[in-house]
C-alpha cells in the first residue's frame, strides 16, 4: 500500500489473498466506505424523495450531497445531471439505446468491452450503422485520424473506452472530444478503468456522457454505477416511479428523475460519496503513481522471464498489465496462482475486441491490476509464484 498513509483508511486483506483483480472490482474497500455503507443501512432506510417525513428527507439529502460530490469530482457543472445506475454496463446501455435510432451512424473503438460492443451489435440489427476506429497504442495522432476517417454525415455518437480493461492503453479522450465538438457529434466515454485513476473533467474534455463503474476506482460497493449527462436529452432506459409528477403517465423530462426510476441504492450511493472522499484524501495523482510504479516493477521483471508481454513499457496506460506464460494457457496459469493465494483474472476479460487486436484470441491473457492497497511485496510474491510455475515447482 502507499507509504505514509494513515492505516485507519485501510481494511484487512480479503480472505488472506493477494488480490490483483482490481480491474474487475476493487478489493478490499477502505474502512471509511464500509462505515458509510453500514451507517446508511442503519440510519437512512427510507426512500429518498418519496415522502415528506424526516427519514425520507434525510435520505434525499444524502443522495443530493453525493450528486454534488460526484459532479465536482468529474467536472460536471450540474449535480442534477448525475444519474445513479447499477453499474457502468447499465450506463453504457442507457447512452447507446437512448441516443441511437435506425438510420443513425455511430463509432466505437477497437478496444471495447462487451458492455459497449454487445448493445452495439443489437442496435445494428435494428438499422443503426456502426464503424470501428482502431486505437494505435502510443500514437494519439494516428488514433485520432482513425476516428476522423470513419465519420459520416449521419454520425450521431462516438462511444469509446477511456482505457482498455485488458491492456491498459489510454485513449486520447480530450482530442476526440475536440473533434466531436467541431463535427457536432456526441461523445460517450466508458470510464470503467479510469474513474478514480486519472483526472476526468466532462466539461474540459468535451464528454457528453460519462459512464462510471463506481465499484472499481471509486472503491464503492458492487452494483454501483454512475452516468453523467450533458445537455443532450436521453430517452429513458426504464420508466416508472420517480417520486415526482406521479399523476402524469409520461416519464418526467427533467434530470435526474428522467433516468432514475424505482428505489435508489442509498447505501451504495453513500459508499460512492465516501469513496470519492477517500481518493481525494490520498490524491488521485499519488494513487496513480503508486499503482504505476508497481506495474513498472512487474513489467521489468517479467521481461526477464519466458513471459509474453503485449504492450511496451513506453505506452501511456492505466495500471493494467496482461501477459501469458510461455507454453501455458492463461486459465491454467491463473489456477496455479490461485492455489497459492494470488487472485488474477484470466481469459478474455469480457473484451474480445481488444484481444482480437492484440492477437490473444481464443484463450486470452492473465491480467494483473493493483489498487491503492497493493504493496511491492505483493508484486514480489506474484513474481516468485510465476518463477515457480515456469520452473515446474508447483
Amino acid at each position: 500500500m502507499l507509504s505514509g498513509i494513515n492505516p485507519h483508511f485501510f481494511s484487512e486483506r480479503t480472505y488472506g489473498m493477494i488480490y490483483l483483480d482490481n480491474a474487475a472490482t476493487t478489493s478490499p474497500k477502505p474502512r471509511s466506505v464500509m462505515q458509510a455503507v453500514s451507517e446508511a443501512m442503519r440510519t437512512h432506510t427510507a426512500n429518498p424523495g418519496r415522502s415528506g417525513h424526516s427519514m425520507s428527507l434525510a435520505s434525499a439529502e444524502l443522495v443530493y450531497d453525493a450528486r454534488v460530490k460526484v459532479a465536482d469530482f468529474f467536472g460536471c457543472p450540474k449535480p442534477e445531471h448525475v444519474v445513479f445506475t447499477s453499474g457502468c454496463t447499465m450506463s453504457a446501455n442507457m447512452v447507446l439505446k437512448g441516443i441511437l435510432r435506425p438510420g443513425d451512424h455511430f463509432i466505437i473503438s477497437s478496444l471495447e468491452h462487451n458492455a459497449v460492443s454487445r448493445p452495439a451489435n443489437t442496435l445494428m440489427k435494428s438499422g443503426v450503422k456502426m464503424s470501428v476506429a482502431r486505437i494505435v497504442p502510443g500514437d494519439d495522432a494516428a488514433t485520432l485520424n482513425n476516428f476522423k476517417a470513419v465519420i459520416r454525415p449521419n454520425t450521431r455518437l462516438i462511444m469509446t473506452t477511456h482505457a482498455s480493461n485488458v491492456f491498459g492503453v489510454i485513449v486520447p479522450i480530450a482530442l476526440i472530444g475536440r473533434l466531436c465538438r467541431e463535427r457536432g457529434i456526441l461523445l460517450g466515454v466508458d470510464a470503467a478503468q479510469t474513474a478514480g485513476i486519472l483526472p476526468i473533467s466532462c466539461e474540459r474534455m468535451g464528454i457528453d456522457f460519462l459512464c462510471v463503474a463506481a465499484h472499481k476506482g471509486l472503491y464503492a460497493p458492487m452494483g454501483c454505477g454512475i452516468l453523467i449527462c450533458g445537455e443532450h436529452p436521453l430517452a429513458p432506459f426504464i420508466e416508472g416511479g420517480t417520486g415526482t409528477q406521479s399523476l402524469e403517465q409520461e416519464q418526467p423530462a427533467e434530470l435526474p428523475e428522467r433516468l432514475e426510476s424505482g428505489t435508489l441504492n442509498v447505501p451504495g450511493i453513500a459508499g460512492i460519496a465516501a469513496g470519492i472522499d477517500f481518493i481525494k484524501s490520498q490524491g488521485i495523482e499519488r494513487i496513480y503513481r503508486h499503482e504505476m510504479e508497481l506495474m513498472h516493477r512487474l513489467y521489468t521483471e517479467l521481461k526477464r522471464m519466458p513471459i509474453k508481454l503485449y504492450t511496451g513499457g513506453g505506452v501511456q496506460s492505466v495500471p493494467v498489465l496482461s501477459f501469458n506464460v510461455s507454453g501455458m494457457d492463461s486459465f491454467s496459469a491463473a489456477s496455479l496462482l490461485d492455489s497459492k493465494g494470488i487472485a488474477v483474472r484470466s481469459g478474455l476479460q469480457c473484451a474480445p475486441m481488444a484481444h482480437r487486436q492484440f492477437g490473444t484470441l481464443p484463450n486470452g491473457t492473465i491480467r494483473v491490476c493493483p489498487s491503492v492497497f497493493t504493496s511491492p511485496r505483493d508484486i514480489d510474491m506474484l513474481l516468485q509464484a510465476l518463477k515457480n510455475i515456469i520452473n515446474g515447482k508447483f
